[in-house]
């Protein structure tokens, strides 16, 4: 891992969370004992980059450990580990670029050469503050690859005109729409389904019981008559042994 700093000169010299801020600290740090409190340091930090602009300045690091009751060299190395905490300025619009394999094979290098173009280097704020970028791991959106995200959105099935038309309307505070940038419902196929398109698929027809399992088998119907009389049954039953007289006969 690359080494990672904070900066000094440009955090200032104090920081305070805002105050529709205080219930969602409050939150977090309900979740653990009171001895535990540290356990809280990630979403903390987490608030403290939202209310800080997009990022982590020192006074604000202090600020988490002074309410935690923790050393600041620890919390500083919380920050300074994880990625998702940045250490310096961004722009009020920063660009998170996925560069791993999906998107790399998708394009993502023709989307990085689009923000070296329209934004600068990495980390680099544009002058009127609006608009920085940088390249960063998986974001789990890879089967919309390529995609970026922005702040809190996903923005997906890039191509490098998309993502300049993107920009562009951010930095003259035009609306954006995030999500697909293509003919498709989240992630599915493009233009439409062309599979499973059968109503009967899901009516519940194909799946409706039409009796149930196990069940006894019901008696076996008694044969029709025939319209001849019944034979009577038999009286005696017994058999009679023949006379000696009638054997010699």
């Amino acid at each position: 891992m690359a080494l990672r700093r904070f900066d000094l000169e440009a955090g200032g010299d104090s920081f305070a969370f805002k105050s529709e801020t205080e219930e969602k600290i409050a939150f977090w740090r309900g979740k653990y004992p009171a001895d535990k409190q540290r356990s809280a340091v990630i979403p903390l930090l987490w608030l403290a980059q939202k209310d800080n602009n997009g990022w982590l300045s020192e006074p604000a690091m202090r600020e988490v450990a002074n309410r935690l009751e923790m050393p600041y060299i620890r919390v500083y190395e919380v920050a300074t580990f994880y990625t998702m905490f940045r250490l310096q300025p961004v722009g009020k619009f920063h660009v998170q670029l996925c560069g791993t394999t999906p998107c790399q094979l998708r394009g993502a290098e023709r989307l990085k050469e689009v923000c070296k173009k329209e934004i600068g280097k990495p980390m680099f704020v544009t002058d009127d503050q609006r608009l920085s970028w940088e390249e960063v791991e998986c974001l789990g959106a890879c089967v919309n690859a390529p995609m970026v995200q922005i702040n809190d959105d996903f923005f997906e099935d890039l191509t490098p005109e998309s993502l300049s038309a993107i920009l562009g309307r951010l930095r003259h505070g035009a609306d954006v729409t995030p999500g697909p940038q293509i003919d498709r419902v989240n992630s599915a196929p493009e233009g439409g389904t062309t599979v499973l398109t059968d109503a009967s698929l899901f009516d519940g027809s194909r799946t409706r019981v039409s009796a149930l399992p196990n069940l006894p088998k019901p008696p076996e119907p008694t044969p029709e008559a025939t319209g001849l009389p019944e034979a009577d049954a038999p009286t005696n039953t017994k058999r009679e042994e023949p006379t000696s007289k009638e054997i010699k006969s």
